[in-house]
C-alpha cells in the first residue's frame, strides 16, 4: 500500500501511477487531512487494502507534498552505517546517537530549497513512520508500530552544526527545506526484506552515495525499542536511520552543495526525489 500527499489532500496509491482521493473514494469516512490519518492508522489500513475501486487522479512529481506534513516529533541517529563511520575516522557507537530535527524543516519530495550560508551538505536516509503509540516497545513486536517507509534527506548545514563548544545538530540540520521526505508512504508488506533496502542520492546527475539498509549498526527495531523505552513514540513520527558513505564533507576535496545544484534522491521501492538548491532570498518551496 501507498499512500500520497497529492494537492494537499490524502491519496491512497492505485496501480503504477495512479491514486484515489480518500475522502471522496470512503464517503468522507476519512477526511482529506494526510497528517490525521496517522492517528487512526489501524482503521484506515484496513479500509485502504479492501479498496478496489478506481484511482482516478494522476500521481505527478509537482502535485506531490510530504506524506507526513506535520509530525509530532522527529528524531534523527546519526552514525548508523558502519562505512560512514569509517570515513568520518569515528569508532562505531555501543548505542544509538539521537537528534532531532524540528518539524519545520519537513518538505515535499520535489522543489526548490534556499541554500543557506554555510557548507550544505547531503545525507540520503530511509526513514520509518511511526502508525501507533510506542511506549517500552521491544524490538521484536516494534514493526508492528511502523506505518511505513519513506525517503528522507538529512541535511546539513556543518558550520552551524559543528559551532560552539558543543555541535549544534539539531540547529543545523533544521533550516527551512532540509527535512525532505516522500515521493510515498509505502507499508512495510511492500518491501521483500525491509530491513535490506537499496538507497543512495546524486548531484547534477553525479553518483555520491550508494548503501544498503542491512549495513545499519541498529536496525529500526531496535531504534524503535531504544527511542520507545525514553519517551512515548506518537503517530507519525519520523525516525530518520541514518546515511551511509559518501557525504560531500568527507570528500576530497569536499563536495557541498551550492546554488543551482540538483539533488536527485532515491530509495528502492519508494521512488525519487528531485531538489534545486536556489539563493537564500528565495523560501524553500512546499
Amino acid at each position: 500500500m501507498r499512500i500520497f500527499n497529492l494537492d494537499h489532500r490524502l491519496a491512497l496509491g492505485v496501480g503504477h501511477d495512479r491514486a484515489a482521493d480518500v475522502e471522496k473514494a470512503s464517503d468522507g469516512r476519512f477526511g482529506a487531512d494526510v497528517q490525521a490519518v496517522y492517528e487512526r492508522w489501524d482503521e484506515f489500513a484496513g479500509w485502504a487494502r479492501a479498496y478496489d475501486g478506481p484511482g482516478e487522479l494522476a500521481v505527478e512529481p509537482g502535485r506531490l507534498g510530504p506524506p507526513v506534513p506535520r509530525p509530532p516529533q522527529v528524531f534523527a541517529i546519526g552514525l548508523n552505517y558502519r562505512d560512514h563511520a569509517a570515513e568520518a575516522g569515528l569508532a562505531l557507537p555501543e548505542r544509538p546517537l539521537v537528534f532531532t530535527k524540528f518539524p519545520a524543516s519537513i518538505t515535499g519530495p520535489h522543489g526548490n530549497i534556499a541554500r543557506p550560508a554555510g557548507s550544505v551538505d547531503f545525507e540520503v536516509e530511509l526513514v520509518a513512520v511511526i502508525g501507533r503509540r510506542a511506549e517500552r516497545v521491544p524490538a521484536a513486536r516494534a514493526w508492528e508500530h511502523v506505518a511505513g517507509l519513506t525517503a528522507g534527506q538529512d541535511l546539513s548545514e556543518r558550520e552551524l552544526q559543528s559551532a560552539g563548544p558543543t555541535p549544534q545538530f539539531s540547529l543545523g540540520k533544521s533550516f527551512a527545506g532540509f527535512a525532505p521526505i516522500g515521493p510515498a508512504l509505502v507499508t512495510v508488506d511492500e518491501f521483500a526484506d525491509p530491513d535490506d533496502i537499496a538507497i543512495g542520492c546524486d548531484v547534477n546527475g553525479e553518483a555520491m552515495q550508494r548503501g544498503r539498509t542491512a549495513d545499519m549498526i541498529f536496525t529500526i527495531p531496535q531504534l524503535v525499542e531504544h527511542l520507545s523505552a525514553v519517551l512515548p513514540l506518537l503517530p507519525g513520527d519520523l525516525i530518520f536511520t541514518g546515511t551511509p558513505k559518501g557525504v560531500g564533507i568527507a570528500r576530497r576535496p569536499p563536495r557541498l552543495l551550492q546554488v543551482g545544484d540538483e539533488l536527485t534522491t532515491r530509495i528502492e521501492g519508494i521512488g525519487e526525489m528531485r531538489h534545486r538548491f536556489t539563493h537564500p532570498a528565495l523560501r524553500a518551496s512546499l
